[in-house]
């Protein structure tokens, strides 16, 4: 009975991705990858040793801590290859002026690249790229933690009811959720980007049913995924409504500042409720993962072909030699 319980039991990989610009980032165990379409329709591919080549961290591990650390690092790794995936869609035309303007400056550049003008192109790049990061967080701190605390504030006779008051809260943040993410979904570049998301989800379900990563087995896959961000942020938003029934501040404000004191907690846990619905398969799970699936029916799309070229061409230097090791 062991033996067969081995053999039915699926195999899960610890390989996840991102949609980018016409392109997919592919993060494994000890490699991280992203391949874009570029233009002229050639497939350009980026790999770098994830980890540094060692073991992961311990910070990587700890339950609760492994989900906060985590989240921010693919909070910041996602924003820098979007805009990578960004400069590679820059029309030639414009490159070929940008390259005008590098000639003139050759000599000089060819004595400092290396140096003191090289740090300084890299630094201001990450202060770009951390600005961005800001004021992504600052526009999601307004639309889901201010604006559904303010809005059920303003509703007689619930102040004084933290529990029906929490449970509001988490009615209109998930509300905003779907609304906007269905908005942007109209967008013509947000759906194509929602293509490359699907392609992502159905390339590693054919990782994970240990198919040869081929166009024609990854199109059969699913495009729903249950570890998928989507799903992590639909069961943030759920935990957070358990969790704010707890605090006893009924005055706005303070209930703001208690949800920002507690978003790390939060995220932990949610990331320990998605590796437990990852890991398992059974009533509670399905529950669990139940609104992030339906919500995937917006934030992913069918993918064609050339998506799923791109797919493939980023999963495949992020999977191991050892199996074991990437396995979830």
């Amino acid at each position: 009975m062991g033996k067969n319980n081995t053999t039915q039991e699926k195999f899960k990989s610890k390989i996840g991705g991102q949609a980018l610009i016409e392109g997919i980032m592919m993060l494994g165990p000890n490699t991280g990858a992203m391949a874009c379409r570029l233009p002229d329709g050639s497939v350009d591919l980026e790999t770098w040793d994830e980890n540094n080549g060692r073991n992961a961290p311990w910070y990587k591990k700890v339950p609760l801590v492994r989900g906060c650390t985590g989240f921010v690092t693919s909070l910041v790794k996602g924003y820098k290859y979007m805009m990578k995936s960004a400069e590679k869609q820059i029309p030639e035309d414009e490159e070929d002026e940008k390259d005008k303007k590098d000639k003139k400056s050759e000599a000089a550049a060819s004595e400092v690249v290396d140096g003191k003008n090289g740090k300084k192109e890299e630094s201001a790049y990450d202060i770009v790229m951390y600005i961005g990061i800001l004021i992504g967080v600052v526009m999601a701190f307004g639309l889901f933690i201010f604006l559904p605390k303010w809005i059920v504030g303003l509703i007689p006779g619930v102040k004084e009811h933290r529990f029906v008051r929490s449970l509001l809260e988490g009615i209109v943040k998930i509300v905003i959720f779907v609304l906007y993410m269905y908005l942007i979904s109209l967008m013509k570049d947000i759906k194509r980007q929602f293509m490359y998301h699907g392609a992502e989800h159905k390339t590693i379900a054919c990782h994970e049913a240990e198919l040869p990563l081929t166009v024609e087995n990854v199109r059969k896959q699913t495009r729903f995924h249950k570890r998928c961000g989507t799903s992590f942020i639909f069961i943030v938003l759920i935990v957070s409504i358990f969790v704010m029934c707890f605090v006893p501040f009924t005055v706005t404000w303070q209930r703001i500042v208690a949800s920002l004191v507690l978003l790390p907690l939060v995220v932990g846990v949610s990331y320990e409720c998605i590796r437990l619905a990852g890991n398992n398969d059974n009533a509670f799970t399905r529950i669990l993962s139940a609104p992030g699936l339906v919500m995937q029916r917006i934030t992913t799309k069918e993918p064609d072909d050339s998506m799923i070229e791109i797919a493939i061409a980023a999963l495949t230097p992020c999977i191991p030699k050892d199996k074991e090791e990437d396995r979830w």
